[in-house]
């Protein structure tokens, strides 16, 4: 398995304006080599050092630590541009952002200005947080004291971009029970990584595990992740949105693509009694109802960024508890939205669109793959809860 190269020189971004439009740019060479990288399970390499060396890593460092601070909407309209893509190389950094989220929550401003300066400088942080094998969520994963001092002892899986990494998050029990974040080198004695992530879709995002043996820790490598979540933070929210980013990004790519078949390739059906499948009143109806539902989730994605941007200016109850409750609104959109266009790209287009070398199934393998994160359902159930009974949705981040 390859090794991560640590990118040099590294842009730095210095606008909401410079980032989405760096995004464009990387987004339009990434599309045109995707459907290969996801039929031959390519890792891209490649690909993720120029998005490192983009400066798109570190676009959410803030001002004090030399980065552009950029906001929550502008991450997320970053992450779908890239998605439209490549839903893969989009989902790879999600955790990245996420660890930089549980630093400003949680972390020292001795650790924020180190991981911080690491990112602006191109390194990559992965995930190490989620373990298979336990029904009731709790971790096995442990932080360890010994004579020679603190290791973690451990295995993960749904390791999405620790095969990239430079530093990998990864989420222990302490001596006390509690949760914290460590952030590990990747190089560290005693990591094994496994490339065994093999669901049909998101192919190439490195979500396979990581095991730890006895890995040697030092103190300033421990973050507060449990103690996050018992006060009002951002934090949960923040990954949600980058989730609905996401598949708000492969909606809006496969929707191009289906755009693109009818006007050049797509035959009218023969009742309709036109020459061009763009002027069949029923493909135009299934166009119509898909802009919609994007159109939509992209507002509601948007809206639920700037509420989000209101809790990180000031976390309390209530502006924690509406940024949940609008982010978790925009994942249940961006989820059905996302999944319809993938399916209408079919039924719009006709067989033609499924031959196997053109790689347009990978847009419903991904939104489908993608989606399963944590239920919808559970989604409309925190709205409704919260619009009917005023409670708050429980802090704990998959809401």
């Amino acid at each position: 398995m390859n090794a991560p190269r640590t990118v040099s020189p590294v842009h730095l971004i210095r606008s909401d304006a410079e980032a989405i439009a760096i995004a464009t740019d990387l987004a339009r060479d990434f599309a045109t080599t995707a459907a290969a990288r996801d039929r031959d399970r390519l890792l891209p390499w490649e690909e993720l050092d120029r998005f490192s060396a983009s400066g798109l890593w570190g676009i959410t460092v803030p001002a004090e630590f030399g980065g552009a601070g950029v906001s929550t909407v502008t991450l997320a309209r970053v992450i779908s541009i890239l998605a439209a893509a490549d839903s893969s190389l989009a989902q790879i950094p999600q955790n990245h952002f996420y660890a930089l989220e549980i630093l400003r929550s949680g972390g020292t401003p001795a650790q924020q200005a180190h991981f911080n300066r690491l990112a602006l400088q191109g390194r990559r942080f992965g995930n190490a947080v989620a373990e298979i094998g336990r029904r009731d969520f709790t971790r096995a994963t442990r932080l360890i004291r010994e004579e020679g001092g603190l290791v973690v002892q451990g295995r993960k899986f749904y390791c999405t971009g620790a095969i990239y990494a430079h530093v990998i998050p990864t989420l222990a029990a302490d001596e006390d029970g509690k949760q914290v974040m460590v952030f590990l080198p990747r190089d560290s004695e005693g990591i094994t990584i496994t490339d065994d992530w093999d669901g049909f879709g998101q192919r190439v995002t490195g979500s396979g595990s990581v095991a730890f043996d006895r890995v040697a820790v030092e103190p300033d490598w421990i973050v507060p992740f449990q103690a996050s979540f018992e006060r009002p933070t951002p934090i949960g929210p923040h990954a949600q949105i980058m989730h609905a980013a996401i598949d708000l990004g492969i909606g809006q790519g496969a929707f191009a693509d289906m755009l693109s078949f009818i006007r050049d390739r797509a035959r009218p059906w023969l009742d309709a009694g036109v020459e061009r499948a763009q002027d069949d009143p029923l493909t135009l109806q299934g166009v119509g109802e898909v802009a919609v539902r994007l159109r939509a989730a992209e507002a509601l994605l948007h809206r639920s960024g700037r509420v989000l941007d209101a809790a990180i200016r000031e976390a309390t109850e209530e502006t924690v508890a509406d940024a949940s409750i609008a982010v978790a609104a925009a994942r249940a959109l961006t989820t059905e939205a996302g999944l319809l266009a993938a399916s209408k790209l079919f039924e719009l287009t006709g067989t033609s669109a499924t031959l196997g070398d053109e790689g347009r199934d990978r847009y419903w393998r991904n939104v489908r793959t993608h989606t399963l994160h944590d239920p919808v359902r559970w989604k409309y159930h925190a709205v409704g809860n919260h619009t009917l009974n005023g409670v708050n949705p429980p802090r704990h981040g998959a809401i």
